[in-house]
């Protein structure tokens, strides 16, 4: 059987980590009829690279070239009716599960990571422009956007969570998401219909441990490519237990719906590793994992469902303890591979309005 299907009974949904003019031809629609697809994912580097490419649209470049508007309002212009168009492909998906699949994602603009009133104004904007009930506003887990999330939520805009990359982001996304759920529900508001996801990164940690363990030599190689999985076995089995706890009984009797985890970087970076490894050992209920469309045909055609995700918790609290007794303290690991993540974000979004001036 297709391993992506058997993923699907297992309580995963997959998604795919891309979006163009190209995929929307035909390609997402078989993705979705056949290996139950189920949402997909941009970002500035998704896009800079889909409109580089010139598939599709440079006639309407061009005529947006003529008008007058900004280099953000432009890629807008280009980037809204692609999502609004893959939104309309998941509709099935979205309408058959009531609500828990057929997701596309929009990130607001890198450049208002660290401006919370910013953050919650495009949000705010970018889920009127798109106007489907089955898209998210990517918003990242930067201090300063966080209480735009909370925002977005109490108003009933369906969020994606980014650029999370361990446990303080967890703790700190997990908080404002049910404050923002209280926040609705004390408005009078309905939290029902609310869809959230957090997306935890994990071969960006791997290779940043990995960097540190190799200079630490010895038996310290032997925790090579094991950082990013203990930290989300950890965290999966903290989020689902804070959710399940008395703490959420009221949102949960609100009939609000827990905010999925979601795999973000799962493609392998090292040849040293499994091209789908973390694809085979983090698949577990209430969760998504967003694939590149290489990991996602090598998990089609050679990967391993099985719900893996909540077992070896022990071990992955004991890889993680033999790590700080290293010296490598994850929290600053974390820290650091958010502040290195907006970078790479902020580089590839001044390339696409480079592209669009």
């Amino acid at each position: 059987m297709n391993p992506l299907l058997q993923t699907k009974q297992l309580g995963q949904r997959i998604w795919l980590d891309n979006l163009s003019r190209e995929l929307l031809t035909g390609p997402l629609q078989k993705l979705i009829q056949e290996d139950e697809l189920a949402g997909v994912t941009s970002n500035p580097a998704i896009f800079q690279k889909s409109i580089s490419s010139g598939a599709g649209y440079a006639d309407d470049l061009a005529k947006l070239k003529t008008q007058n508007l900004t280099t953000e309002q432009r890629f807008e212009a280009l980037a809204v009716p692609d999502v609004q168009a893959a939104c309309d492909l998941f509709t099935k998906a979205y309408t058959d599960s009531q609500g828990l699949d057929g997701y596309v994602s929009l990130e607001v603009s890198p450049h208002l990571a660290r401006d919370t009133v910013g953050t919650e104004a495009a949000a705010k904007r970018l889920w009127a422009a798109i106007a489907r009930p089955n898209a998210m506003i990517k918003i990242p887990a930067t201090p300063e956007s966080l209480p735009a999330f909370t925002a977005a939520i109490a108003a009933g805009i369906n969020v994606n969570v980014t650029l999370m990359f361990g446990k303080p982001h967890c703790d700190a996304v997990f908080n404002a998401y049910v404050a923002g759920l209280r926040q609705r529900i004390a408005a009078g508001g309905d939290v029902r219909q609310i869809r959230s996801v957090a997306s935890l990164f994990l071969s960006r940690v791997d290779t940043l441990v990995d960097s540190k363990l190799d200079a630490i030599g010895g038996d310290a190689l032997l925790l090579k490519g094991k950082a990013a999985i203990a930290m989300v076995r950890t965290a999966y089995a903290h989020w689902m237990q804070r959710w399940n706890s008395s703490e959420c009984a009221d949102l949960r009797a609100a009939g609000a719906n827990i905010q999925r985890l979601l795999w973000a970087s799962t493609g392998t970076k090292s040849p040293a590793y499994p091209d789908t490894m973390y694809v085979d050992e983090l698949i577990g209920p209430d969760t998504v994992n967003t694939l590149p469309d290489a990991t996602l045909a090598a998990f089609r055609d050679h990967g391993t469902a099985a719900a893996k995700l909540t077992q070896g918790v022990a071990e992955a609290e004991a890889t993680l303890a033999k790590l700080a007794g290293l010296g490598i303290d994850m929290d600053a690991v974390a820290v650091q591979l958010q502040v290195d993540g907006l970078k790479l974000f902020d580089e590839a979004f001044d390339k696409l309005l480079a592209l669009l001036g």
